[in-house]
C-alpha cells in the first residue's frame, strides 16, 4: 500500500474531497481493528500459557533423572 496521505491532501478515492473529510476515519478504524486483533491473539496465547502452567503445577523446575536434583543457581540438574 502507498504511503498514508496527510489530512489536507486530496483523498485517494478520487472524490475530490480532502482526505480528512472523506476516508481518514475509515482508514484509522481499520488500523485500530488490526491492533485489537493482535492484542486479542496475544491475550489468548498468554491465557493458554498460564493455564498450562497451572495444570502442570507451575513449579518451573524440570524433572531431573534419578539421583540428581535441580540447581536454581546453575539452572540444570546435578
Amino acid at each position: 500500500m502507498a504511503e498514508k496521505p496527510n489530512r489536507n491532501d486530496p483523498c485517494h478515492c478520487g472524490s475530490g474531497k480532502k482526505y480528512k473529510n472523506c476516508h481518514m476515519e475509515k482508514d484509522n478504524a481499520k488500523t485500530g481493528s488490526k491492533l485489537g486483533m493482535i492484542a486479542l491473539a496475544i491475550a489468548v496465547v498468554l491465557g493458554l500459557w498460564f493455564a498450562g502452567m497451572a495444570i502442570s503445577g507451575g513449579s518451573g523446575t524440570p524433572d531431573c533423572p534419578a539421583g540428581q536434583t535441580w540447581s536454581e543457581a546453575h539452572q540444570h540438574c546435578h
